[in-house]
């Protein structure tokens, strides 16, 4: 596979709802990056499997992954909760994760040249995706603030939903996420720890930012 060569890379990993997709887009936004939430891939599949069972196999799945742009991972329905439930399930399918790693491969390592490089978020970027990255976090919030957040943006998109609904759901994702045996969700020893509970979007990216800030200043450039 190509990899442009002199391209900021940021891996970010996270639980459900943490803000970590917020922050992806927000720091991409800043620092001209491709930005790719990894879970919409997991989620694009969850919804093909959701709304067309008949067509739902590997081959079929491969033939999509191909053609798979970014804008294909913005459509509405892959929002919702029955969508996410079913792509964490998806995700510990070891054929699937690897039609859907070459695509967050190529979008890490060669992206648009438009871009000055990229950020990813999701449960294995840090270790599994882009493992020489040249920012690594670790976005996380209590399970309460995660439920709020993800309880407040369903009510916003119209969902019929219980707040009891959505902290089953997270719950039930969490394990999924951190106790599956291929690619789990952990923190590496050096990616620096984000607790977004008591952080305004805000203050949160101004965070970061230093960081990166930090690190561009002292090392003149990528």
């Amino acid at each position: 596979m190509k990899k442009r060569k002199r391209i900021m890379k940021i891996a970010i990993d996270s639980p459900a709802a943490a803000g970590a997709g917020t922050q992806a887009k927000l720091i991409s936004r800043h620092y001209n990056l491709l930005h790719l939430d990894t879970g919409r891939c997991y989620r694009y599949i969850a919804n093909i499997k959701i709304s067309n069972p008949i067509k739902y196999n590997i081959k079929y799945i491969k033939k999509k992954i191909k053609k798979l742009k970014i804008k294909d991972l913005q459509n509405k329905k892959l929002s919702t909760d029955k969508v996410a439930t079913v792509a964490s399930i998806i995700a510990k399918d070891k054929r699937i994760r690897k039609l859907v790693h070459f695509f967050q491969l190529k979008c890490a390592y060669n992206p648009p040249i438009k871009f000055s490089g990229s950020c990813l978020d999701g449960r294995d970027i840090t270790y599994k995706i882009i493992p020489d990255a040249d920012f690594k976090f670790f976005i996380t919030a209590s399970i309460k603030t995660r439920v709020n957040r993800r309880y407040r943006e369903l009510k916003r998109l119209n969902k019929n939903i219980t707040y009891s609904d959505v902290l089953k759901s997270i719950k039930k994702r969490d394990k999924n996420d951190y106790s599956r045996k291929i690619s789990p969700l952990k923190k590496t020893k050096d990616s620096v720890l984000i607790n977004t509970t008591n952080l305004s979007k805000r203050a949160c990216f101004l965070k970061i930012k230093k960081i990166i800030d930090k690190k561009l200043k002292f090392n003149g450039n990528i």
